[in-house]
């Protein structure tokens, strides 16, 4: 006999806990969405993440103090394969943004209707992403203006150290606190040839240390 596919396991968060109710008698009713849990705080949040597997968070927008931007970064890193999405957005370019480069799958915007959150709270389980043409061609500006910045770290590196492309590899790792064997696993490579590569970034960077060498890239990217 067929075993039934398990349900979209949702956790609620809403600072009005009326609100919250009434979001999750609605997703209830749906025979493959169970509401695991519904809380008003981050805090209360991050402890049901931890304790317990949730597939889609939630998470109100109008969590006071930046919470849920905060909230949104905190469960992409404690529990990548939960599906943050953003509820109660206006479709303001920049807030959207926002959200997406904390780590949201998605976003429901304030005037959705209960039918597009649980659409949309479907789409995040199958790896979907909803997203109008104003807010596509921002992500893709935004991506566009990354890869410039990246590249204009690299030529003001280049340019004034005369690194070569692996070696401003290396140094990116370096700045991210890995170690040699680290950076090794990293780039599939023996650890000796990484530590003739730092010795190199030193010497060129004339800085005594990987922690000067780190001070250094950040100094660059500002």
């Amino acid at each position: 006999m067929e075993q039934p596919a398990r349900r979209i396991r949702i956790l609620l968060v809403n600072e009005i806990r009326l609100m919250g109710n009434v979001i999750a008698a609605a997703l209830e009713d749906e025979p493959d969405i169970e509401v695991v849990a519904r809380v008003t705080s981050p805090e209360d949040a991050l402890k049901i993440v931890h304790e317990t597997t949730v597939d889609v968070a939630l998470v109100s927008t109008r969590l006071p103090e930046q919470g849920a931007l905060r909230l949104t970064s905190a469960i992409s890193e404690l529990a990548p394969s939960t599906k943050v999405l953003a509820l109660g957005l206006t479709e303001e370019k920049k807030r959207v943004l926002r959200y997406v480069e904390a780590g949201a799958a998605g976003y429901i915007l304030r005037d959705d209707s209960l039918d597009d959150l649980i659409d949309t709270v479907r789409a995040a389980q199958d790896g979907k992403v909803f997203v109008s043409p104003k807010i596509a061609a921002a992500m893709m500006e935004r991506l566009s203006d990354l890869a410039q910045m990246f590249s204009d770290v690299e030529n003001s590196v280049n340019d004034a150290a005369g690194l070569t492309p692996r070696e401003l590899e290396v140094l990116e790792l370096i700045g991210e606190g890995l170690t040699n064997q680290q950076i090794a696993e990293r780039l599939v490579i023996e650890v000796g040839t990484v530590k003739n590569h730092v010795h190199n970034i030193l010497d060129k960077l004339n800085v005594s240390s990987r922690g000067e060498a780190a001070a250094y890239l950040a100094v660059i990217k500002k």
